[in-house]
């Protein structure tokens, strides 16, 4: 393909982001201007930075790494960081809006803003030390440096208490060995937050450089999801770790399950995102698609799935605001971000096949996006705890009971 042709796409998608958010219920009325300012300009961000380029991306797999440099610029990195760390000091709401807006444009693209803000910047924050905070934080919410987090392993995902990644006390330093997989951002990432055994069986965090003897970070290829994303693994051969690298302020499988709350509460605005786009687009295409003489906007079963697409998200919206409220007060419990999280993701599947639907053959195409979010949201349904998980999670706040121990 020619450059001018390549520009003609990018134009013709640039000018095709119509997007508009639905809104039935009014919630707009329960955020403040600062909410709506945040979400107006990540909008606007999303339609000039990443829907002109995401078809192309996620076709050649493709991870444009300018884009950390951008995420740093509008704040999308550990937007609910004190500002004295590089942070935006901003609420969960905002936090949410962020992520749905990013994901509107594509998964790929949020999962490396939440891994970033969530999963890095986070227990930093929360468990680091203030020497940690200063020489860390401040870089990543910029974008100068990428960071992701090493918890998954290639035999325990669901079960990490079961990890194998251990360290050992050296006298001066800490000896690290093992590898993790599955973990976005790593082949790219400047630092990694893992998760360890000590000695005892303790699991512990620690911050792990590039460029550090023994630590490597091969990439994963083939990728049917996520595409534009870039994933790998971290492995870790007798890596020397220096001491002021271990987060001191917790310790134990709560501490990463800590970040996970954090980051599926991103991921539950997130997904809405990416179903919104899917409604919009579907929406916007049967009012125009003609067939028996008149748009497929005006037959019943099309007019059903519209029907159905805006109760599920707007069901979505006001769960996620209400439990935007609880994380603002502090109240929020990881059960109730486990309905967030899979009521979305599944809510959003659910919708990007309705919506192929809708557009019949063109919806394979990647002139639409329904195809793009469906893959991608293949991925979000089972990371940071699958599907299935997050339904047990709540089975064992329900009756007492945990069934996965």
């Amino acid at each position: 393909m020619s450059t001018n042709q390549v520009e003609a796409n990018v134009n013709k998608r640039s000018a095709n982001d119509l997007f508009e958010s639905p809104d039935f219920y009014n919630i707009d009325d329960l955020l403040n201007e600062e909410h709506k300012l945040i979400r107006s300009s990540i909008r606007d961000f999303v339609k000039k930075e990443i829907s002109p380029y995401i078809e192309d991306w996620c076709e050649k797999a493709h991870f444009p790494y300018e884009i950390v440099k951008k995420f740093g610029d509008i704040g999308a990195f550990g937007p609910t960081i004190p500002e004295q760390y590089g942070g935006g000091g901003l609420d969960y709401i905002s936090y949410g809006l962020i992520m749905q807006e990013i994901e509107r444009g594509d998964s790929g693209m949020r999962s490396t803003a939440s891994v970033q803000g969530s999963l890095v910047m986070y227990p930093i924050y929360k468990f680091g030390t203030e020497e940690q905070r200063n020489k860390y934080l401040p870089k990543l919410a910029s974008g100068e440096h990428l960071g992701c987090f090493g918890l998954t392993e290639p035999d325990h995902g669901s079960n990490p208490s079961g990890m194998i990644t251990n360290f050992t006390d050296e006298g001066d330093h800490y000896l690290l060995n093992g590898a993790k997989m599955w973990i976005s951002n790593s082949p790219k990432a400047d630092i990694a937050v893992v998760w360890a055994k000590n000695e005892e069986g303790r699991i512990h965090g620690l911050i792990v450089e590039r460029g550090m003897e023994g630590f490597s970070t091969p990439e994963t290829h083939g990728k049917w999801s996520l595409r534009a994303s870039t994933t790998g693994e971290l492995v870790f051969d007798n890596v020397k770790v220096p001491k002021d690298n271990l987060l001191p302020g917790k310790s134990g499988l709560g501490a990463p399950l800590m970040c996970l709350d954090s980051a599926r509460y991103g991921i539950a605005w997130g997904a809405l995102g990416a179903a919104m786009d899917c409604y919009d687009s579907a929406r916007r295409y049967a009012s125009e698609r003609i067939q028996f003489d008149k748009p497929i906007a005006s037959f019943q079963l099309v007019q059903k799935k519209l029907a159905e697409m805006l109760t599920e998200i707007t069901k979505g919206q006001l769960l996620n605001w209400k439990l935007g409220m609880m994380m603002n007060e502090g109240t929020a419990t990881t059960p109730q971000i486990s309905m967030a999280k899979r009521n979305s993701v599944e809510m959003a599947l659910n919708i990007a096949r309705e919506a192929r639907q809708i557009h019949g053959g063109m919806g394979i195409t990647g002139e639409y996006p329904m195809m793009r979010h469906m893959m991608n949201l293949e991925s979000v349904v089972t990371y940071e705890g699958t599907h299935d998980i997050h339904l047990l999670i709540l089975g064992a706040d329900i009756t007492g009971i945990p069934a996965f121990a």
